[in-house]
């Protein structure tokens, strides 16, 4: 870094600093934080985790500091002023902060609050001492605690009950998370006690509740720090809590309402279910395999819970609400209490239209409208089907920045999707699906590509498949059946010379008729706001050709096998995603990603059809690059031609990104980023030199670093990224300098990755 500029910064903080200095009252010091040091004779496990747990008592926090400045002390003194101007109240309004002072402090307090800590982890007769150094202005506070050795446990056993309830706890504590040895730990005995409840409660104790349990500590028959540890039940637990309840009758209503609940309605039973409507909302045959509990089983949350994942995950309810009520609590003879489950279904409206208007500006220079308009009918055929149609329009045209200034494209396309919530298969295997049922997607559409002066594409898709989750994490997509056709036509005599000067081009054009299997397998923790650090995984698996090549022949006077006349591809690709989330607190996150995809042509086809290329470069990718301008390998166009759009793509795609988010203010939020990658072909083509894959990729990479802005508002992102090449792999001296006279800008909605 410049000494000049290193200087400057060091000005600026000197004179913030000094600016501080000069509002702490006389008769005050501005308090900058504490520290805890912990003192032990002997190595006790799990001591950092003590640490930080005493940490969060240290009350109340400094002023925060940004690059060694108190940014919102120095905006809330300023804003004190009688007149204090626009700048320094926007200042105040985003950043600013009540200085926290010395007199704020309560050290006593902090003082019983960490003992009492310490004797919760059982640490008892600690020392707790607490020193505060300060200058004339400015004060902060050392915390020492000298620990003794712990208490640990010798034996954990029930006491005896007279109740049935006291066998099944007894034979929860097989699995007990307390073990011998352990230390005395209040939060272990409340996560054990947790344990239990939930043992029990899978175990049809509807009534219980955890606080029923108390554990006590007998120190007297050892004189070594050891300790005896008694479960038992409190005293006075009502009886109705210390039996199981079994499902005696379920009721569910499909089309409930609040405003329609006194209307008299019919009820069908089916497989032990009472399905009670006005008239008839949702087939009771389609309800029956959604519900996990049976009639004389006995209750269980988590078979509760799993059943409202599956009423949830149909797509034709806004609400799913179960309910239990108590028939009997016991009494009866049996030993056993009975429950009725009720099952609220509360339904989305029956059809939706929602119309979409996009400016889509591209960092290609290609910039225009869509239009995207979709029609949704849920419960088309009264068992949670859904029907989705969409059609599209949209229209770009390159502005600027190239010599092809005034290229434009039109796309037209219709797609539909017709969803069953259930498994459409010649053998009935719904019963091995239990966190979530899958659905059943037919899909089927067309569009129509025109790009002025290039050619016209016309495609029509149509698929069969599957998709469920295997858990809250895991999701499977299958589509047995896969099936894509293409044809070009209308094509200028400038992109004829373009596919002539490119075989491989060509080639990837002339693969009209796709026909194969696609598999993806997604591993997401990214949703799950309990998780700190997360990873997403997917992989991705394409293969095409091999079941239609059994009635492929070969036309005369063609190289190539065709069905039904047209030209089938044959290839298999593969490609993988991994992330990784690291927070670093005060919603900070480090992110890192890595992609690698291959893919390789066989049999009927010398190269992946080009809709399944891969392409590096753009917002989503390595963003110092334009959308489909790097690669492959050190290929250079020869000029900046409409030709070179299509060439720069490839078999292999590798990428790695690596990102630094925080916050600015509200909904805004910032990023560092550094990205690499590159695509390269599997085999030597003339027509891109230096595109082959080989063990040189490492420096052919395509690096780059920028800056970005997010408008962050409820997970809606609007971004913009400002990056710059620091390696071009195009250019014959690659000398890893930073381009930044020549940067990109990339706008996006969401976030890269």
């Amino acid at each position: 870094m410049n000494k000049n500029l290193i200087l400057f910064i060091g000005m600026i903080i000197l004179l913030y600093s000094c600016g501080v200095k000069r509002f702490i009252p006389s008769d005050e010091q501005l308090y900058t934080g504490a520290s805890l040091g912990l003192q032990t004779e002997e190595s006790i496990d799990n001591l950092k985790a003590i640490e930080e747990e005493l940490e969060s008592v240290l009350r109340p926090k400094p002023n925060t500091k940004i690059l060694g400045i108190r940014l919102g002390l120095y905006a809330y003194y300023k804003n004190q002023k009688k007149n204090p101007g626009v700048i320094n109240r926007f200042l105040f309004k985003n950043f600013g902060e009540e200085p926290v002072y010395l007199s704020d402090v309560d050290q006593a307090r902090i003082n019983e609050l960490i003992d009492n800590r310490l004797e919760n982890r059982g640490f008892f007769r600690s020392i707790i001492d607490s020193e505060v150094i300060k200058d004339s202005t400015r004060a902060r506070i050392k915390y020492k605690a000298s620990i003794n050795e712990p208490y640990k446990l010798e034996t954990y056993q029930l006491n005896a009950t007279t109740y049935p309830i006291g066998e099944d706890i007894k034979a929860t504590l097989a699995n007990s998370l307390i073990k011998k040895n352990d230390r005395f730990d209040l939060a272990l005995f409340e996560l054990e006690r947790e344990r239990i409840d939930r043992s029990l409660k899978n175990k049809g104790y509807y009534n219980f509740n955890a606080d029923f349990l108390i554990f006590e500590a007998d120190t007297n028959q050892y004189k070594n720090k050891r300790f005896d540890l008694f479960l038992r039940l409190k005293k006075e637990v009502p009886e109705k809590s210390l039996v199981p309840y079994k499902v005696d009758e379920i009721n569910v209503y499909p089309n409930y309402a609040i405003d329609t609940d006194s209307i008299i309605k019919d009820t069908v039973s089916y497989s032990g279910i009472n399905v009670i409507q006005n008239k008839e909302y949702f087939k009771p045959k389609r309800l029956e395999s959604y519900i996990l509990f049976e009639k004389g089983q006995l209750y269980n949350p988590t078979i509760s819970k799993r059943t409202s994942n599956r009423l949830s995950s149909i797509g034709t309810y806004k609400f799913v609400n179960i309910e239990y009520d108590v028939l009997d609590t016991g009494n009866n003879g049996t030993g056993n209490g009975n429950l009725t489950a009720n099952v609220y279904l509360s339904p989305l409206n029956k059809r939706a239209i929602r119309a979409e208007l996009q400016a889509v500006s591209k960092s290609n220079n290609f910039t225009g409208p869509n239009l995207l308009l979709t029609y949704a009918n849920r419960n088309l055929f009264r068992g949670g089907e859904t029907l989705n149609l969409t059609a599209y329009l949209g229209y770009e045209t390159q502005l600027s920045g190239s010599e092809n200034q005034g290229l434009s494209s039109t796309q037209i396309g219709f797609k539909s999707d017709l969803i069953f919530p259930r498994l459409l298969f010649p053998i009935e295997i719904m019963d091995r699906f239990k966190y979530a049922v899958p659905k059943t997607i037919v899909s089927a559409g067309f569009e129509y590509l025109n790009r002025s002066k290039l050619y016209s594409l016309n495609s029509i898709n149509a698929s069969f498949g599957y998709s469920w989750n295997a858990n809250r994490f895991v999701n499977h997509e299958l589509n047995p059946i896969s099936i894509n056709y293409v044809n070009l036509s209308n094509t200028t005599q400038e992109f004829k010379d373009i596919l002539n000067e490119n075989p491989f081009l060509a080639s990837s054009f002339d693969q009209q008729f796709i026909a194969g299997l696609t598999y993806s397998f997604i591993y997401n923790e990214l949703n799950d706001s309990s998780i700190k650090n997360a990873f997403y995984f997917n992989a991705n698996f394409d293969i095409a050709g091999n079941t239609i090549s059994l009635f492929g022949k070969n036309e005369e006077g063609t190289e190539s096998d065709s069905f039904l006349g047209l030209e089938y591809a044959q290839y298999v690709k593969a490609d993988i995603d991994f992330r990784y989330h690291f927070s670093l607190g005060n919603d900070q996150k480090l992110v890192t990603r890595l992609f690698g995809g291959w893919g390789l042509a066989y049999g009927n086809s010398t190269t992946l059809p080009f809709s399944k290329q891969y392409f590096a470069g753009g917002p989503f990718s390595v963003r110092a690059f334009r959308i489909r301008s790097l690669g492959p390998g050190t290929y250079t166009p020869s000029d900046e031609d409409s030709g070179s759009f299509f060439d720069r793509s490839g078999d292999i795609r590798l990428e790695a990104n690596l990102e630094y988010r925080f916050p600015i203010i509200p909904y805004l939020k910032g990023a560092v980023f550094a990205d690499a990658g590159n695509v390269w072909l599997m085999e030597e083509n003339n027509a891109l030199s230096g595109g082959k894959f080989s063990s040189n990729f490492i420096n052919e990479l395509g690096i780059g670093a920028g800056v970005g802005l997010r408008v962050d508002i409820q997970n809606f992102v609007i971004r913009f990224d400002l990056a710059a090449p620091l390696n071009d792999p195009s250019e014959e001296e690659q000398n890893f300098k930073f381009d930044i006279a020549n940067p990109i800008l990339n706008f996006a909605i969401g976030y890269p990755f």
